[in-house]
């Protein structure tokens, strides 16, 4: 397969490029594109054919749900059951980095929401993301465009290097804003939020807007979101989790990489510092890229001091990244 790769003006998405992409996603192809959060890999999310073309060109376990992609909140109101408190939250935040689960409406194939009762649905705070759901006239499943385990693509360099050769298009629009996934909630229950997975919406946010907490889910529950039971956003090389008082004894800073927003104390061979947290967060996956192409043994990455905000999501990245590598 020979896969193109258009430029298009993320402020002026030219729409006869947004025609081909949606021409492509309604005949069963797989459209990369940009989203506010990182790039998706988009299929018919209606069509199970499509969808096992996105788990192919990913390697992606069968059993991890894909988020649903809408225009609107009427589109969502076709796929899953909401319920009042779900549908302020869209409302709310909508377009934007906030994906709700909710019981699926038999509309949604099981191969979608990976054999759940359950679909997650979010609308994307991206012009082009939303011409092109539009274009299609269908949902769009969209995992992240990159191999499954790989950081998430945030440039469609990321998305060409990872999908070359086994996905019709990529949408290159540049950087996206964000750079981590988007947040995770369980719904189903209005009376029991669960946070399934934290991204690019602070949990603060959320609760403001219920004015209730979000409860951790158990193990069952957390299946009902995609990124949380397999290793997740990981480059070629180990990563490890230090903080400013970490003991570095046993690491060659000579082959080592860093990443985090204090200077560290020790001349690293590469490193990357970034002036805020939010700009880790949206830096963290391609500096993951940059750093395993360097000839490093390692990545240490600094461990955000808190979790408000953007923090928890970047944190939720950095544990599944490196597992329990920790110094």
């Amino acid at each position: 397969m020979i896969t193109r790769r258009l430029k298009i003006d993320p402020l002026n998405p030219d729409p006869e490029i947004i025609s081909l992409a949606g021409n492509i996603i309604k005949s069963g192809g797989l459209a990369a594109f940009p989203t506010e959060t990182v790039y998706g890999l988009g299929a018919n999310a209606l069509d199970p054919d499509a969808v096992s073309r996105i788990y192919q060109a990913k390697g992606r376990p069968s059993d991890n749900p894909l988020i649903l992609h809408v225009s609107n909140l009427s589109q969502a109101e076709s796929l899953v059951f909401m319920n009042g408190k779900a549908r302020m939250l869209a409302k709310k935040f909508w377009p934007g980095a906030l994906t709700l689960v909710l019981p699926a409406r038999d509309i949604v194939p099981l191969k979608t929401r990976g054999g759940l009762e359950t679909a997650a649905v979010r609308c994307p705070d991206n012009l082009i993301a939303l011409e092109l759901i539009k274009s299609s006239g269908v949902p769009i499943a969209a995992p992240s465009a990159n191999t499954s385990g790989r950081p998430s693509p945030t440039d469609s360099e990321s998305v060409y290097h990872d999908m070359n050769g086994k996905i019709d298009l990529i949408l290159d629009a540049g950087s996206v804003r964000v750079g981590i996934e988007s947040t995770v909630i369980d719904i189903s229950d209005p009376d029991r939020v669960l946070l399934l997975r934290p991204g690019g919406m602070s949990r603060a946010l959320i609760e403001d807007a219920l004015n209730m907490t979000l409860e951790r889910p158990d193990s069952q529950s957390s299946k009902r979101s995609p990124g949380t039971r397999y290793k997740h956003y990981a480059p070629s090389i180990p990563v490890i989790i230090c903080n400013k008082d970490s003991r570095l004894d046993d690491i060659n800073i000579n082959h080592a990489g860093y990443m985090g927003v204090h200077e560290p104390h020790e001349n690293f061979s590469r490193k990357i510092i970034f002036a805020s947290y939010s700009d880790y967060a949206h830096g963290l996956f391609a500096g993951f890229r940059e750093l395993e192409t360097q000839g490093l043994s390692c990545i240490l990455v600094e461990w955000p001091e808190d979790d408000s905000g953007i923090n928890e999501g970047l944190r939720d990245r950095i544990t599944r990244a490196a597992g329990n590598n920790k110094i």
